[in-house]
């Protein structure tokens, strides 16, 4: 089977090619002549974020039952086979996609294919393991209760995205796990594991009969319908969990941007400058400069049409007041007075290298080839992406600071020894 790209184009000394087949699957391939690894990807647009309320943690169910065994393979010799080449295998759902990947040397990248496109294709949730891995992901559930970390954005994200799909769990709950069947299972995914929404990322050393290969067993796959979901909303939100745990765990959020956005480079500095690093305003003045926390950062996250910017810490009861107003004053005035040209070269030079360090790992850049063309359509190369840092100017992240530091948007989850909700809301208006 002769392949022939769509398109090819030169990254950090490495090809990229993009092939479409027939039926809507895409192809992204990066050859890296010296290394001796190779990452693959099956990418598939399809996460909690698609699932009817009463089917919330189904795409994360049928992950988990793709790995319990094929017709050619049991789960054990689907590991077992793994283990022996040294390669790894893994999977993973998030609120928009699901991926299933495998990590393993040249010599044995056949094999790994074999594994991962038989599981992908083959898989057959037999009822009796789905009982087994219920139990398994009901333990899932509760290990992120545990985590006070997690449950503290997913309440954030659930309150804030409220009545929307975006705001499913992506584990599910009880109720909704405790009526999925091997049927409904295997239904949903042949419903919503569709060609046009699937993209196959493979990059380090390989030939091109394992593109090959790949494309025969995608090729099979049948195009089909499915709704879409519906826009998300936004709701300025106050959540409050109370458990019996040493420190309160807090995460405040203003509205973000969306995968795509025009200022997402933007974006990224700013969140690089307030609190993406040790050398960071929040960093710096609320733990350094006054001592009420250990662990505080910001981080962004995105979605197809929306996103959060994020602010986390965790503290004792006795320091949480000052330190939420600590943050919420830097939030302020980073709106109105912008930010230097000395943390805006750092800021630069801090994502700078993280670009070019991803380019070290073939599992990162499958990464990047996937989730580039799901939520841009295209791929850009690493000078793309700098330049895209290069030319954000001190005025464009101060006037992205005035849109997005909006005090009327805010919203903020807390875990733990906590206040009332009417106590926080108080306190945001305060500033």
């Amino acid at each position: 089977m002769r392949i022939v790209p769509n398109s090819i184009h030169l990254r950090g000394g490495a090809m990229h090619q993009k092939i479409v087949l027939p039926n809507g699957v895409r192809i992204l391939t990066e050859y890296i002549p010296y290394v001796r690894s190779a990452a693959v990807g099956i990418w598939v647009g399809s996460g909690s974020r698609h699932e009817r309320p009463e089917q919330q943690g189904i795409s994360h169910f049928i992950e988990h039952m793709v790995f319990k065994g094929t017709e050619q393979r049991t789960a054990m010799e689907q590991a077992m086979l793994m283990d022996s080449i040294g390669g790894q295998f893994n999977a993973f759902t998030s609120k928009e996609y699901t991926c299933y990947y495998a990590w393993t040397l040249d010599t044995h990248l056949r094999q790994a294919l074999d594994v991962l496109c038989d599981l992908f294709f083959h898989a057959k949730f037999d009822p009796s393991d789905v009982e087994v891995e219920r139990g398994v992901i009901l333990e899932e559930i509760g290990m992120c209760e545990d985590t006070p970390e997690d449950l503290c954005l997913e309440r954030l994200v659930s309150a804030a995205y409220k009545g929307n799909a975006l705001s499913h769990p992506i584990l599910g709950i009880p109720s909704s796990l405790s009526k999925l069947t091997g049927r409904r299972l295997s239904a949903y995914r042949k419903k919503n594991y569709l060609p046009q929404q699937t993209v196959v990322s493979l990059s380090g050393s390989f030939s091109d009969s394992d593109i090959a290969y790949l494309s025969e067993w995608f090729s099979q796959m049948e195009p089909g319908i499915r709704k879409e979901p519906d826009q998300a909303v936004y709701l300025p939100s106050v959540t409050v969990c109370r458990k019996e745990i040493e420190q309160n765990h807090i995460c405040i959020a203003f509205p973000g941007l969306p995968y795509g956005s025009p200022k997402r480079f933007a974006m990224q500095l700013l969140n690089s400058i307030l609190g993406g690093g040790m050398s960071s305003r929040i960093f710096q003045e609320v733990r350094e400069r006054l001592g009420l926390c250990y662990n505080i950062y910001s981080f962004g996250a995105g979605h197809t049409d929306t996103g959060l910017l994020c602010i986390y810490t965790a503290l004792g009861r006795e320091t949480e007041d000052r330190a939420i107003l600590e943050i919420l004053r830097l939030a302020r005035k980073f709106a109105a007075e912008g930010v230097t040209d000395e943390e805006l070269v750092r800021a630069r030079e801090q994502s700078k290298a993280n670009v070019f360090l991803s380019m070290e790992s073939t599992i990162s850049r499958m990464n990047h080839l996937a989730r580039s063309e799901l939520f841009y359509g295209f791929i850009p190369t690493a000078e793309e992406i700098i330049s895209g840092y290069d030319a954000v100017t001190r005025e464009e992240i101060m006037q992205l600071a005035a849109e997005i530091f909006d005090f009327e948007q805010l919203s903020l989850s807390a875990v733990g020894k906590t206040g009332t909700s009417a106590h926080y809301r108080k306190l945001l208006r305060s500033v």
